[in-house]
């Protein structure tokens, strides 16, 4: 599916709701306060922040979230204002359901829960950073399960990720502060590992992929499972951790 609107593949394009699937290295919007963009984005055209609205060659697109430059997977967002409040209202509520795939190091216990913590977003430069604050209300929280283990020295788990809430870098800085370091993470991660996972098994990004998505279309009441493939370059590392596992 071809659209003007977008550098992404396109995954859903109708009722007025547009889902790509963003490549890792693409933004999700601009950086900049001109609205033109400093890198590649997801859409074409000017952005205009206030709106949360791209000018593209099809019309106006208005984006519904975000995820980060280094991540990749699943981008909501609409080709009319009206479908854009109705979704935002609908995240707001977390009654978009967001699953992603990471791969960390070291072994997770138990094999499935939910981390909760306070998420503290500061920008310094332009740039964001997230830290989590003890002692505090929690306002940060996802589910995680077991979906591989990779005995190696060190060892790696693939883990599947329910996002319950939104906050800047949450999933790379929950992991972190408990000692599974997203693999490829070039802020929250293990500087060392990351230089050795590329030299090994060719690991050159940040191991996030926002792999699936549930949401009801706001205008037919039916309820979409939206999917997006995972990257070759992250399936071949888990083919190469599995032979050296073997």
């Amino acid at each position: 599916m071809q659209s003007k609107a977008t550098n992404c593949p396109v995954l859903y394009d109708a009722n007025g709701l547009l889902i790509v699937d963003k490549p890792e290295g693409v933004l999700s919007h601009p950086n900049v306060k001109s609205g033109l963009p400093a890198g590649r984005c997801a859409f074409e055209g000017p952005y205009h922040f206030e709106r949360r609205c791209f000018k593209t060659p099809e019309g106006p697109v208005w984006l519904i979230h975000r995820l980060d430059q280094d991540t990749s997977g699943i981008l909501i967002a609409t080709r009319t204002e009206r479908t854009a409040e109705q979704c935002r209202a609908e995240f707001e509520s977390g009654r978009i359901r967001k699953y992603y795939a990471t791969l960390v190091s070291g072994t997770l216990k138990p094999r499935s829960g939910e981390w909760r913590d306070f998420i503290l977003t500061e920008k310094k430069a332009g740039r964001a950073r997230s830290r989590i604050l003890p002692r505090h209300s929690k306002n940060a929280s996802l589910r995680y399960s077991i979906q591989n283990y990779f005995g190696l020295r060190p060892t790696f788990t693939l883990l599947r990720i329910e996002l319950l809430t939104g906050k800047t870098h949450q999933i790379r800085i929950q992991s972190a502060s408990r000692n599974h370091p997203i693999a490829g993470d070039e802020i929250y991660g293990n500087f060392p590992l990351n230089r050795e996972l590329r030299k090994s098994i060719g690991l050159r990004r940040l191991f996030l992929h926002a792999g699936e998505l549930e949401l009801k279309n706001p205008d037919t009441g039916k309820t979409l499972h939206i999917k997006a493939p995972m990257p070759e370059s992250l399936k071949s590392v888990l083919s190469r951790l599995a032979e050296l596992q073997a």
